[in-house]
């Protein structure tokens, strides 16, 4: 890759960060704080909370297998991947590259940030080619998007072209696994240690069941953590986010259940979805929903709707026309589409 410094903005690099007071005695055991200039009274919640979120971090770090200096926590994934642009692109001037269809949020921060997005379409089967994308790439690509699990479409992505990409590039390539929990395939977690110009990005959203509280997670070498920390707002995580962080990743046993009986439902679901008359195709999915054609998404989705039930109509998305995404649901839920699809006026 180019040298770290090559890569970042420049006045990112030069960036003196906003020192918080519970930054400033870090490595001291203090139990008088008349710092912040917080009121004294309503603990805990009178009280900042630590800007760096070390107890959530080694938590991550116990179950994931990655040190805690490799781990950036944000509100939600949305924020890590704000912070790609903020610290690489310069506004006006640069580009990142993209598969296409893929998660939304990644060209809407692009345009945020007045940053060009470039889009390489997938192709019949819902996978890239490393060379399109570095085809697609000039000397102002910071960064090249992936998504595996990819959403909408729900397939992994090659792992070995993911790799080849991570070792061709020269600028920042980022590997969105928000849906990885449900996959079987090796995590890209796993080569961040020796690829400097490797971010995975990750979640507690899906398959950790905790959307709420918006905690987002990424995987990075030690100097773009950094970056990352320099950047973010001081607090960016709450003491209530942080807490129930806590609280959820000491039940990795339960989320494993959980994954279990949605991988269960899954293939149910699929099946039945099969011998619907109204349902066309079924795509390979490795994540916690699937794509599937149907006759007429759109009118299949607004009788849906009218039943009460909410699936996502992808029919817009390139490659995704007459498709519906539906994520498993509990089995009293999947039971309640299937029974309302078999009433469908057509079927």
């Amino acid at each position: 890759m180019k040298d770290l410094r090559l890569l970042v903005r420049p006045n990112i690099w030069r960036l003196e960060p906003y020192s918080s007071a519970r930054d400033e005695y870090s490595g001291h055991e203090a139990h008088v704080f008349l710092d912040a200039n917080e009121c004294p009274y309503n603990a805990p919640y009178n009280r900042y909370p630590d800007p760096l979120q070390r107890e959530v971090k080694q938590l991550v770090s116990d179950v994931k297998g990655i040190a805690p200096e490799h781990i950036f926590l944000g509100n939600g994934s949305d924020e890590a991947i704000d912070l790609i642009f903020r610290v690489f692109c310069v506004p006006g001037r640069d580009n990142v590259v993209a598969i296409d269809p893929t998660y939304g949020m990644y060209s809407v921060c692009a345009a945020i940030n007045d940053v060009e997005y470039r889009r390489v379409r997938l192709d019949e089967r819902f996978q890239f080619s490393a060379d399109a994308l570095l085809e697609a790439a000039s000397q102002n690509t910071k960064a090249i998007f992936l998504c595996s699990p990819n959403n909408p479409t729900g397939n992994d992505l090659d792992r070995d072209e993911m790799m080849r990409l991570v070792e061709k590039f020269d600028g920042m390539v980022v590997v969105d696994e928000a849906y990885a929990d449900f996959s079987a395939q090796r995590s890209m977690r796993d080569e961040v240690p020796g690829h400097p110009n490797l971010i995975v990005l990750n979640t507690l959203s899906k398959a950790w069941g905790s959307a709420g509280i918006r905690m987002g997670i990424a995987y990075a070498s030690v100097p773009v953590i950094e970056l990352f920390s320099k950047v973010k707002y001081p607090y960016n995580l709450s003491a209530l986010s942080q807490e129930k962080a806590k609280e959820i990743l000491s039940r990795r046993y339960d989320v494993a259940h959980w994954v279990k009986l949605i991988l269960t439902e899954r293939s149910r679901l699929i099946e039945a979805f099969r011998q619907l008359p109204v349902c066309r195709t079924i795509f390979p999915t490795a994540a916690n929903f699937f794509l599937a054609r149907m006759t007429d998404a759109q009118a299949i989705y607004d009788y849906l709707v009218e039943e009460g039930i909410i699936v996502r109509n992808r029919s817009r998305v390139t490659l995704c026309e007459n498709c519906l995404r539906v994520t498993i649901g509990t089995p009293e839920e999947n039971s309640q589409l299937l029974a309302a699809l078999r009433k469908y006026p057509n079927t």
